[in-house]
Order: C-alpha cells, then structure tokens, then sequence
C-alpha cells in the first residue's frame, strides 16, 4: 500500500507540473490505445492479403474460376470446372468463342464458324462456345433435353446461352444415367476420375485421351482434386 501511495504521489506531482489534468491524460492513453489497435488490425490485414496473392502465386493452375450455378453436387461441380479449364481456361469462360475470341451476346447460343487453324481439322471452322466449348447441334441437342428455361414462340424454341444456363445444361447432362450409361457422380466419388475423363473424352477431345489435348490436358487429375477439395469446404457452409 505504502508503495502504491508512493507511486501516485509522483503522478500527481508530474501531473501538476508538466499541466496535463488526469481527464486529458487519460484521453491521451486511450487515444494510444485506439492508435495501437488500428496499426494491429492494418498489420493483419496486410499479411492476409500477402497469404492469399502468395497461395495465388503458386498454384500451377492458377485461378479456375466458380460456376455461376449455385448449389448441386461438389463432385460433379468439380468436375465441371476441370472440364473447363482444359476447354476453356480463360477469365471468363462463359464467353469464349473458339480460337480466343469472345462474344457478349448470349442471349442463345453465339452460332459463330470460328477458323480452325491448327490440327487435323486444319482449314474447317467451329462454332464451339461458351465454357464447355458447346458446338451449336449439340447444344441445342442437350438444351433441349437439360435447359430449365426455354423460351417458346409460335415458331421455334430458344434456348438461353447465359452463364447459369450453360451450367445447368452440362450440370444435368452429366448426372443424366441413361446418357452415360453409368453412374458419373458415382465413379467420381469412388475416386475414379481418369476413368470419368476417358468416358468423356469422345465429347470433350482435351481430356487428356481425345484427338485434341493440350497443355492443361496432363494436369486434369491435379486438377480436379484441387478445385473438389474448393467444393466440399464450400459445400459445408
């Protein structure tokens, strides 16, 4: 007690003499205080945003950007996207054309004969589009069986070339039995992703046993674990 007494006797002798009033120098500590929280929090700030540009930085794939979708089964979302990173591995998918170009107009399918300059079908053209690079005749084929939004007039049916859409087309197409004649979702949860690839590869030619691989195709196993692994946690929440 004696040396607590003693201690605010000096305070209040330095209080006096230096004309600081205990209600300003207790502004002034809190003011310390407030000061030294916000450099903390900026600090923290700082080293999330160093983590995650670093994470960023080594990923051999770099970014496979989300579906625009929501909801569905992890396995099959992840597959989906694995499909578009050898097939379209750009920004964003949902607008390329074949051979890079892009087009903002999705009001149905783009219907564009892009140039094939490479490859066996040197001289042709293709009018795949979008992120899993649909051909027109197969995707008003699939639109019609999987979109869950035509729109219908007098003369035809039209069938929306939307992010979401093209997601829900290759969604349910994909979980579609009876056009695989197995169980996709099953194989995938078992595990079996190069089987699952090899399945597709007569539709998607860059899976890595098609006539068309690329640079991404020896990469898709890595690949697919990597973005189900992004799934499942989203999945949890």
């Amino acid at each position: 007690m004696q040396q607590s007494n003693c201690f605010q006797e000096i305070e209040s002798n330095v209080l006096s003499k230096s004309n600081i009033s205990p209600s300003s120098r207790t502004l002034k500590r809190w003011l310390g205080t407030l000061l030294t929280g916000g450099l903390l929090l900026l600090t923290i700030f700082v080293e999330l945003e160093r983590q995650e540009h670093h994470t960023h930085e080594q990923s051999p794939f770099g970014h496979i950007p989300d579906l625009a979708m929501s909801g569905g089964d992890p396995y099959v979302r992840a597959l989906m996207r694995t499909i578009s990173a050898s097939e379209s591995n750009a920004k964003n998918p949902y607008i390329l054309l074949y051979g890079g170009k892009h087009t903002h107009d999705l009001d149905q399918h783009p219907d564009l004969c892009m140039p094939i300059t490479v490859g066996i079908n040197h001289g042709n053209c293709s009018t795949a589009a979008g992120r899993y690079q649909f051909i027109t005749s197969t995707w008003l084929e699939k639109a019609s069986l999987y979109h869950p939004n035509p729109s219908h007039t007098e003369a035809l049916t039209e069938y929306s070339f939307a992010p979401e859409y093209q997601d829900e087309v290759t969604y349910r197409w994909l979980k579609d039995d009876s056009t695989w004649s197995v169980s996709i979702p099953t194989l995938l949860r078992q595990g079996e992703i190069n089987e699952v690839l090899r399945l597709l590869s007569g539709t998607w030619t860059s899976l890595g046993f098609g006539i068309e691989t690329n640079s991404m195709s020896p990469y898709l196993t890595e690949v697919y674990q990597l973005v189900l692994a992004e799934e499942l946690k989203r999945s949890q929440h």
